[in-house]
């Protein structure tokens, strides 16, 4: 009768709670919210029990790991600081939950809003005929769109040579098969109701390069030698000939 006997202390909690009106809020809210917030200044989050007798501990989780807490910040009130504020709290979710019921709770969702952050150059060689491909890493939230330039104009894509992939954190370009028109500056720009980032790729297409195979060189000189040699081998008796001392006659 295990199971019965969870669901009655189940039903007993969910009565006890609806008798006494017992709650929680966090920053003035009883039910779960999201808290959008900057990059660098502090958050101040505080949980409070509501309708309680008697004295009640309070637990906060960050995400599914529990914060640590202080023993005079745990009764009753509980108060946590997120500082600073960072990129890595966009998305994470923050709960107090009663500790002698866990399924009493309110959770906090952060949404963190930032620019793109993206900048600098880089020179790229790469030998006509072959693929390139150019990419940009940045977060931002809300998330960023891309735009590619090249040589400060709206890149003209071709269907048949260009591609373009984008996810929230990367911007790709990647032109096939590269010819020396394909030289030039190409420009990254990654904007968002926040604000924009740049980088800029100068590429630089040099001449294809004709490199013979080592292999197909290796095999020839082999073939050769071994002509050579097997000629000579066939004509060592002609050779021997030539070089025998003629018999000396007895005067």
């Amino acid at each position: 009768m295990p199971c019965n006997n969870g669901l009655a202390v189940l039903a007993i909690s969910f009565l006890a709670r609806v008798a006494t009106g017992l709650e929680l809020s966090v920053n003035n809210h009883a039910a779960d919210f999201t808290l959008s917030a900057e990059l660098g200044p502090a958050i101040s989050l505080s949980c409070l029990v509501h309708n309680s007798s008697q004295a009640e501990e309070l637990l906060w989780y960050r995400g599914d790991g529990q914060v640590g807490l202080n023993d005079g910040n745990k009764v009753n009130i509980s108060n946590i600081c997120i500082s600073p504020v960072n990129e890595s709290d966009n998305g994470v979710t923050f709960t107090c939950r009663l500790a002698r019921d866990k399924s009493v709770q309110v959770s906090v969702l952060l949404d963190v809003q930032f620019p793109p952050r993206l900048s600098g150059e880089e020179t790229l060689h790469v030998e006509e005929e072959k693929d390139v491909t150019l990419t940009c890493n940045s977060k931002s939230n809300p998330q960023a769109q891309s735009t590619w330039y090249k040589d400060t104009q709206i890149l003209t894509l071709q269907q048949s040579r260009h591609e373009l992939y984008q996810t929230s954190e990367i911007f790709r370009l990647s032109i096939k098969k590269v010819q020396k028109s394909d030289n030039g500056t190409y420009t990254c720009v990654v904007d968002s109701p926040l604000g924009k980032g740049t980088r800029d790729f100068h590429l630089i297409v040099e001449d294809k390069k004709y490199v013979f195979p080592m292999e197909a060189v290796i095999a020839a000189v082999v073939v050769v030698s071994l002509t050579v040699f097997f000629g000579i081998v066939a004509r060592r008796d002609k050779f021997f000939k030539c070089f025998k001392k003629p018999r000396e006659t007895a005067l």
